[in-house]
């Protein structure tokens, strides 16, 4: 049995495959995306590679700088060819959970001005149903009275710590509350209803977004999955 970086390596490789010379490429944030990071810098710096990256993180921003990737914001590029980006949970309908590396606005603000979206997950980020906890950016500003909102909806809220107990902050400096259920509402009611509670900043939820899935099994093969839309309910 492969172990779970392996398949990551296995997957981030492959989808730095869908990257031509000349692209403009949104680049994502997590684990498996290191891995993305790691051979398009390979291909920077073996084959010539010229490409332009956006990333949806500092983080992703210091790494690909550091391996040669050139960086630009996302405000500093007329479009992006392709964003490639993890997940942490994908739905059978092509529904996803993204944001527990904490870069959910940044990565949604980069794979709506993306003219094509690619996920990179391993196989255990599959699931029938999302049923994974669903970060919420929040800004520090009544953040305590927007908690109290989420709890009453039976949302079971708690706040995203660091190691030393205090909030975590986002790039733009706000909060995350992650939400809890028992049954993962419909995702698009959901969405709207958090995107509509004054001082929420944006939601985990991904909808409608991905053109492709790429995924790495356990018998080190790789399953390719072009998404389709999800039901406007």
């Amino acid at each position: 049995m492969t172990d779970q970086t392996s398949l990551k390596k296995l997957a981030g490789y492959r989808a730095a495959e869908l990257v031509e010379d000349g692209m403009v490429v949104g680049i994502g944030s997590g684990s498996t995306i290191a891995y993305v990071i790691e051979a398009l810098g390979k291909r920077v710096a073996e084959d010539g590679l010229k490409i332009k990256g956006v990333p949806t993180s500092d983080k992703t921003r210091r790494t690909a700088a550091k391996l040669g990737i050139p960086m630009h914001n996302v405000d500093d590029v007329d479009h992006i060819d392709i964003t490639i980006d993890g997940a942490d949970q994908i739905d059978e309908n092509f529904a996803a959970i993204k944001g527990g590396g904490a870069a959910l606005l940044w990565e949604k603000i980069v794979a709506v001005n993306s003219k094509r979206n690619v996920w990179v997950v391993d196989g255990s980020k599959l699931s029938d149903h999302l049923t994974h906890y669903l970060p919420v950016e929040i800004i520090p500003y009544g953040a305590d009275q927007l908690f109290k909102r989420l709890e009453a909806k039976g949302y079971k809220p708690t706040w995203r710590l660091d190691q030393n107990g205090n909030p975590v902050r986002t790039d733009s400096a706000n909060y995350l509350i992650d939400l809890h259920f028992n049954q993962m509402p419909d995702p698009f009611t959901l969405g709207r209803e958090l995107t509509s509670m004054v001082g929420v900043v944006e939601h985990g939820l991904f909808l409608n977004v991905v053109d492709q899935v790429i995924v790495g099994r356990e018998d080190e093969t790789i399953d390719i999955f072009d998404a389709h839309p999800l039901p406007l309910i």
